[in-house]
């Protein structure tokens, strides 16, 4: 509620800059400021696939055309998950270890299915199954089954994708006649939820065949006899 010096007046007016006011203190006008100053210059992208909440895990679908990631997307529907936005999904890095998704307006509450065309999954399943936005954590890539080889069954390391700046934990999961997609990938997010707090099955199990290996060796050990 205070009116600024006439040397601000007359600077704003020769460099066409708007001059507000308000009657809220500096502090909570400088903290809203910067919650919106923060959102609107954000890096953000558009990513192509499904995005959907699994068990409260942001998780996005991607694939080639055709490998059926919107089926998969209503199959995890009539399981209780939740959609974000199928197609385009808007991107937008609010936080330094923080990236949200949601759906272009355009596109909310809606997803394509080849056959049935656009569904309203709002109107067919309910209000708690479409979610406005959610925080990406893990990105499920379906690979068609012919091209496995190029990816270890068994990989030893993690793998990451890197969306806006940020490595995003990735799984690859071959296509195949007669595979439970749905299930997989919430097996894929349960165990993304073990290695957030720290759990890692795979080194899990290195280490228990370190120590098998080893303890056999001692055994062969001792049963050599030395010789004469």
């Amino acid at each position: 509620n205070q009116i600024p010096p006439d040397n601000i007046f007359k600077a704003c007016e020769i460099e066409n800059i708007p001059l507000l006011s308000t009657s809220q203190s500096a502090a909570s006008t400088i903290e809203l400021l910067r919650i919106q100053l923060s959102k609107k210059l954000a890096p953000r992208t558009t990513m192509h696939g499904v995005f959907m909440d699994v068990l409260g895990i942001g998780v996005l679908i991607t694939g080639e055309s055709g490998l059926g990631k919107s089926e998969l997307g209503l199959e995890l529907l009539t399981r209780g998950h939740g959609l974000v936005a199928d197609d385009a999904i808007d991107f937008v890095r609010i936080a330094p270890e923080v990236i949200e998704g949601k759906s272009p307006n355009i596109l909310r509450n809606l997803i394509e299915v080849r056959g049935l065309g656009l569904l309203n999954i709002k109107t067919i399943f309910g209000e708690s199954s479409v979610r406005r936005k959610i925080r990406l954590r893990l990105i499920v890539q379906l690979v068609r089954r012919s091209l496995i080889n190029e990816y270890d069954r068994l990989p030893l390391e993690a793998i990451y994708e890197n969306v806006l700046g940020l490595q995003i934990r990735k799984v690859v999961i071959p296509v195949s006649a007669g595979r439970n997609l749905a299930v997989l990938v919430e097996a894929a997010v349960r165990n993304t939820v073990l290695q957030l707090r720290g759990v890692d099955t795979i080194k899990e199990f290195m280490e228990r065949q370190s120590h098998e290996i080893k303890k056999n060796i001692f055994k062969n050990h001792k049963k050599i006899k030395p010789s004469n």
